[in-house]
């Protein structure tokens, strides 16, 4: 990058001002390279970036990002599974399809009221987004936060909606465009899931789009009891969970994996590094820690 060409919105950038941004140069420098890289700053790097906020050629949180989207950085391994696996989440919600009238079933954030399908990363704005989920008094207890009402999101208008997504009565015939089931499925029984799939059929417009994720089973089985969400009815399996779409009215019209872990499948044994490391989306959905799916409604 050109030290004297500077981007209009570096100007227009929030005042406010953080610990970071009062740290010398240098130092921010070296911060940056210790989280991001994970290793101290090369003497080249650290002196190209230092000379470029010492020009004000760019912000720190301009540096930041260059770091961020680096090689470097993209090919840092994950140690964490749960970041990993949220990351991955992140991915896939990126590129669902665009609608207007959108239903999520189970979509609580419990940390943002936006719901789950904003915060994971949804990138259209829509007209309204409905999420289903249970009232509080039903849910499990590792779910009893975030009760929400309404919010404007920075995509839409959010309601929530209390009560089982087995039941889906409120909601017209062909009312939505885009149905997601964001690791909620499995948390009915196969024969609950059922119903869902009816319902969603029912709701979604004529050539509307149902999209979910969740655990494959195959390989989740192999994991120890402590990494199994007690509020689980049932991991589905690839075959399973397709040919429960298709029995439904649905096209599956691409089926990913989320976290591949294809060396644990083939050992029978889990390794939590293989599936931490392996973030994003595969081609090989049996061979991934879980099912993502774009599905068309097939018009009866």
């Amino acid at each position: 990058m050109s030290r004297r060409w500077r981007p209009s919105y570096e100007r227009s950038r929030a005042s406010a001002r953080t610990e970071f941004d009062r740290l010398p140069n240098d130092e921010a420098v070296r911060l940056a390279y210790n989280i991001l890289l994970r290793r101290e700053p090369d003497p080249s790097g650290a002196a190209y970036y230092t000379q470029l906020l010492d020009d004000g050629a760019i912000s720190r949180w301009t540096m930041v990002e260059n770091l961020m989207s680096s090689p470097e950085c993209q090919s840092v391994e994950f140690s964490d599974l749960l970041s990993s696996m949220h990351l991955s989440r992140n991915q896939f919600v990126r590129t669902l399809p665009k609608a207007a009238r959108i239903l999520d079933l189970g979509g609580t954030d419990q940390a943002d009221e936006q719901g789950a399908l904003v915060s994971l990363g949804y990138p259209y704005d829509f007209e309204r987004l409905t999420v289903v989920d249970l009232p509080p008094d039903d849910r499990h207890d590792i779910y009893r936060a975030g009760v929400w009402k309404h919010t404007e999101s920075k995509r839409g208008p959010v309601d929530y909606a209390h009560h089982s997504m087995t039941d889906l009565s409120a909601y017209d015939e062909g009312q939505f465009d885009l149905v997601y089931s964001g690791q909620s499925i499995e948390h009915v029984t196969e024969e609950e899931g059922e119903e869902v799939f009816e319902e969603v059929h029912r709701v979604l417009d004529r050539r509307g789009w149902f999209c979910l994720d969740t655990p494959n089973g195959p390989p989740w089985r192999l994991i120890g009891p402590e990494l199994i969400n007690p509020d689980h009815k049932i991991e589905y399996s690839h075959a399973q969970l397709s040919a429960s779409l298709e029995k439904h009215g649905f096209e599956v019209v691409e089926a990913k994996g989320l976290n591949y872990v294809g060396t644990s499948i083939a050992e029978g044994v889990f390794d939590e590094r293989e599936a931490a490391r392996n973030i994003g989306l595969y081609d090989d959905p049996e061979s991934c820690l879980h099912l993502a799916y774009k599905c068309r409604r097939v018009p009866t």
